[in-house]
């Protein structure tokens, strides 16, 4: 039986374990930890990838949300549109700068946000919207940020699964007031370890998130804003410069395996992600969605494939915000929460695993035919 892991950093790394030991070793030689010319150069190479004109480099992808709603002075009293189907972190943002949340339910077929239903939440609070580039497929960011612009409202990209992808030739991270970006170590871009951006055109918003990451300050021991010690380390800003340099090539072998995928599930009765268009998806993931996912999962376990549920559970039924939102208010996150299933997806993976993993998922529903929920009828 093969074995086919949903994700193998190990494996990953490996093809660049040359330039990495280099840039691990370039960093202890230069005494310099923080703040210092491997980050300045990570934000100048990053920032031109993007096509924006700054990059500020921040300790993790949460703190860069937070950092960036800061920065564009957005706090208690104000509300921000963000999707109901997305990694808490989006939402965790709002509620730390003491902004409130407006969950918004995503198109059903790609599962982002769309500008058109945007509309009906807008109130004279409303501050900010945050499109989420889920599982590596842009929002239609031209529509949306046109939207906005007509609302007077700031638009903070989340790109966190996002890294390279972009809509109309144009990438994302750029589209917005700011863009934030996650390099946890299983993103397309990933650190050794926690680490984040944000990305922006406005010079005010890049002269004030650098303040805010570094305890409020410009110059030492002169703090002019209240804010954070959010700081990439120079170990991670040379390790992502290193693997900025092969992304290009490793979201074309993540497109080349997804498109396997679709070719070779496409008369199963899954709901596959669509493929692009305007949009180019860097996928990040690779999502599908049945209502026999639980079981599927198991069955593609006893045969060696893993997988993940992103995300079993969404934000509005957490814990944390079980005082603000009913269980049951964003039925479309709930069902996505019931029936998505991502499946393994890397550069380092081979045509022949991907082949492998699809045999197994044709071999579960060729054991499902005649028994109830078989056929699935999408949202």
């Amino acid at each position: 039986m093969i074995t086919v892991p949903f994700l193998d950093l190990k494996r990953q790394n490996q093809e660049l374990a040359r330039d990495l030991e280099q840039a691990t070793f370039r960093v202890v030689q230069s005494g310099r930890y923080l703040l210092g010319p491997e980050t300045e150069a990570f934000e100048d190479e990053f920032a031109s990838a993007v096509g924006a004109r700054y990059c500020v480099a921040v300790a993790n992808g949460l703190e860069a949300l937070m950092i960036a709603l800061k920065a564009l002075h957005v706090g208690p009293g104000d509300e921000v549109l963000v999707p109901t189907n997305t990694f808490v972190a989006t939402w965790l943002a709002v509620t730390l700068v003491g902004a409130e949340v407006v969950g918004i339910e995503p198109d059903p077929e790609t599962m982002v946000i769309r500008a058109e239903t945007l509309e009906a939440s807008v109130t004279p609070r409303t501050r900010a919207v945050i499109p989420v580039h889920l599982y590596g497929r842009p929002c239609p960011m031209p529509e949306i940020v046109s939207w906005a612009r007509h609302h007077g409202i700031a638009v903070i990209e989340d790109a966190a699964q996002a890294h390279g992808a972009q809509w109309a030739h144009q990438p994302v991270g750029a589209f917005g007031d700011a863009g934030c970006w996650s390099f946890y170590p299983s993103k397309n871009l990933g650190a050794l370890g926690d680490a984040g951006a944000i990305t922006t055109n406005d010079r005010g918003v890049w002269d004030l998130a650098r303040r805010l990451r570094n305890y409020g300050s410009r110059e030492k021991y002169h703090h002019d804003v209240i804010g954070w010690n959010s700081r990439m380390s120079e170990m991670n800003a040379a390790i992502l410069r290193v693997k900025l340099r092969t992304l290009s090539e490793w979201n074309q072998r993540r497109q080349i395996l997804a498109h396997r995928y679709v070719e070779r599930l496409q008369n199963l009765p899954l709901v596959l992600p669509p493929l692009d268009t305007l949009e180019q998806s860097v996928w990040h993931l690779f999502v599908i969605r049945t209502p026999r996912r639980n079981a599927l999962q198991q069955f593609l376990l006893d045969h060696g494939v893993e997988t993940q549920i992103h995300y079993p559970i969404p934000p509005h039924r957490q814990r944390a915000y079980r005082h603000s939102f009913d269980k049951d208010c964003f039925p479309l996150a709930n069902r996505l929460a019931a029936e998505v299933l991502s499946l393994p997806l890397g550069p380092y993976l081979s045509l022949a695993e991907v082949d492998y993993v699809t045999e197994v998922l044709h071999q579960f529903f060729d054991e499902e035919k005649g028994e109830a929920g078989y056929e699935y009828s999408a949202l």
